[in-house]
C-alpha cells in the first residue's frame, strides 16, 4: 500500500490550466540555481540540433543519483510540468533528496517540443491537438537513437540531443533514471526495466487516487512483456526485432535504435517509465469479455490502418514531385506512413494465431479503436502542416492545392469521427502531473534503498 508520508506529498501539486513551454521550464529550473546556489548547480549539457541549449539541474551532494529527463518526445509535455514541481519540492525539502544528488534535464528535445505548443494551452479537443501535432521521425526521436547492433540492424547515427543524455548517464552511473513520457488515451501504465514487485504495487495504486483507470488492454507493441496488470517490461529492440522476423517482415523497415534503459542497463539503474493519458475512457480497466472474437477485433484494426496508410500514401505521392522543402513534417509524414502500412501488416499476421479465438476484453476493444483513431489524427495531422507549409512558403502548385483541400476534408471527417467514439472526459493536468510525480519518489526510494537512508518519510506500507 501507499505511505500516508506519499500520499500527503502528491498534495503539493498545484492547479495547472495548461502545459509548460519549452522556455517556460528552462526559465524554472535557470530561477532555483539562482535561489539555491551551493545546493544546486545548472549546467549546459549539450546543444540541440537547432542551437537551444539543453540545461541540467543538479540537486544535492549525496554519493548516489538520479536522473530525471523531461521531453524526450515532443508530443509529451506533462514532464516538463513534473520536472519544475519535482526541482523545487526537491530544493525546498531536503528528505525528499534520500541522500541522493538529483540531475533534472528540463527537455530532450527543445526543438520538435516548440513545434507542438500551439495546442498546450488547449482547447484540449482531439482536433485542436492533432492539427498541432508534432513527432519526429524514428531516427529523430532522441528516445530512440541510442547505438544498436543486432542481426541486420546496425545504428549509430546518435542524435546530439541523445549523445547529451548518454553522457549524463556515463558520468552518473545513475540508480534510478526515468525519461518522463505519457500516452494519449485511455488509462495509465508504466514500463520497469527489471521486475520490482514492492514498487509494482505502489505503481499499481497511484492512479486510484486520482480516479483513473490502469490501461489494461493492448500493449503498445505485441512482443513487449507484462509483469502485472498495465506494468510492463520496458521493449527491447532485440525482442521487437525478433517478433516481427518471426512474422515473415524485415525488421529493419521499422526499428531504428535502442531507448535510454537499454543504454543506462551497463551501470545496473533501474529505469521506469510514466505513461498518462489526456483523455481518460473508463473502458481502459474493464476485464469484461466481449462477444467479438480477438482475432477479428485485431483484423478490423488491421484494415482502418490500411485505410489510413492509403490515403496518406497517396496524398504524399500525389504532391512528391512538387515538394521543395525538407520540412520535419514531411519526414516525419515519410516515416509514419509506411509505418502504419506495416502495423496493418503485423496484425494481419497475428490475428490468425490459435490464441485469436478466445473472446476479446472490453479494455482491448476500446484499446484498438481509439489507436485507429489517433494515428488517423497524429499522422494526418503532420501531413497537412507539411503540406501547408508548402503554401505558406508561396509553393501552391495545383498539386500541393489539391492534396492540401482533399486530406483537409478527409481529416475534418476523422476529427468528428474521433470526437464521436472516443471518450471526450479530459484529465485534470494537476492529476497527471501528481501520477508522474509519485511514481518518480517511489522509483527513486526503491532503487536507492530506504534502509540505507533512515531519515527518509516516502516508505511504502504493507
Amino acid at each position: 500500500m501507499l505511505a500516508a508520508d506519499l500520499t500527503r506529498e502528491l498534495g503539493t501539486v498545484p492547479e495547472y490550466d495548461r502545459f509548460a513551454t519549452v522556455d517556460e521550464v528552462n526559465a524554472c529550473l535557470t530561477g532555483l540555481a539562482a535561489t539555491h546556489r551551493g545546493l544546486t548547480s545548472i549546467d549546459r549539457i549539450g546543444t540541440s540540433r537547432l542551437g537551444d541549449p539543453l540545461l541540467c539541474l543538479t540537486i544535492g551532494d549525496g554519493d548516489r543519483d538520479v536522473v530525471v529527463a523531461a521531453g524526450p518526445h515532443p508530443n509529451e509535455p506533462i514532464g516538463g510540468l513534473t520536472v519544475m514541481h519535482l526541482a523545487s519540492r526537491l530544493c525546498a525539502d531536503d528528505l525528499l533528496r534520500n541522500g541522493a544528488r538529483w540531475h533534472i534535464v528540463g527537455c530532450l528535445d527543445p526543438d520538435g517540443t516548440r513545434l507542438n505548443e500551439g495546442w498546450f494551452a488547449g482547447p484540449y479537443t482531439k482536433a485542436h491537438y492533432g492539427r498541432h501535432f508534432y513527432r519526429p521521425a524514428g531516427d529523430e526521436q532522441v528516445e530512440w537513437t541510442f547505438p544498436f547492433t543486432y542481426k541486420r540492424s546496425y545504428f549509430d547515427r546518435v542524435l546530439p540531443e541523445t549523445l547529451a543524455l548518454m553522457r549524463l548517464i556515463d558520468r552518473t552511473r545513475p540508480a534510478f533514471l526515468t525519461t518522463l513520457h505519457n500516452g494519449e488515451l485511455g488509462g495509465v501504465f508504466y514500463y520497469l526495466s527489471r521486475p520490482e514487485p514492492e514498487l509494482q504495487s505502489v505503481l499499481a495504486e497511484l492512479p486510484a487516487l486520482f480516479g483513473l483507470p490502469l490501461h489494461v488492454g493492448e500493449p503498445e507493441h505485441p512482443a513487449i512483456g507484462q509483469l502485472a496488470p498495465a506494468i510492463f517490461l520496458t521493449p527491447r529492440m532485440e525482442e521487437t526485432y525478433d517478433y516481427v522476423e518471426a512474422l515473415g517482415q524485415d525488421p529493419t523497415e521499422v526499428i531504428t535504435g535502442a531507448a535510454s534503459d537499454t543504454y543506462a542497463a551497463r551501470w545496473g539503474t533501474l529505469c521506469l517509465t510514466a505513461e498518462l493519458p489526456y483523455w481518460v475512457d473508463p473502458a481502459a480497466g474493464d476485464t469484461s469479455e466481449t462477444e467479438i472474437a480477438y482475432g477479428e477485433l485485431i483484423r478490423t484494426q488491421a484494415a482502418h490502418l490500411r485505410e489510413t496508410a492509403t490515403i496518406l500514401e497517396e496524398t504524399l505521392t500525389g504532391v512528391t514531385a512538387d515538394l521543395v522543402s525538407s520540412s520535419p513534417f514531411l519526414r516525419a509524414s515519410r516515416f509514419f506512413i509506411p509505418m502504419l502500412a506495416s502495423i496493418a501488416a503485423t496484425d494481419e499476421n497475428r490475428s490468425t494465431a490459435s490464441s485469436a479465438s478466445r473472446p476479446a476484453t472490453a479494455a482491448e476493444v476500446s484499446s484498438c479503436r481509439d489507436l485507429v483513431h489517433s494515428y488517423r489524427l497524429r499522422f494526418g495531422g503532420m501531413l497537412l502542416r507539411a503540406l501547408e507549409g508548402e503554401l505558406a512558403i508561396g509553393n501552391g502548385t495545383p498539386a500541393i492545392r489539391r492534396g492540401c483541400r482533399t486530406l483537409s476534408e478527409t481529416y475534418e471527417k476523422w476529427c468528428v469521427d474521433a470526437e464521436n467514439e472516443m471518450s471526450d472526459q479530459t484529465i485534470p493536468i494537476a492529476h497527471l502531473v501528481a501520477i508522474q510525480y509519485g511514481a518518480i519518489l517511489a522509483g527513486a526510494r526503491h532503487a536507492l534503498g530506504a534502509h540505507e537512508h533512515p531519515g527518509n518519510t516516502l516508505k511504502s506500507s504493507s
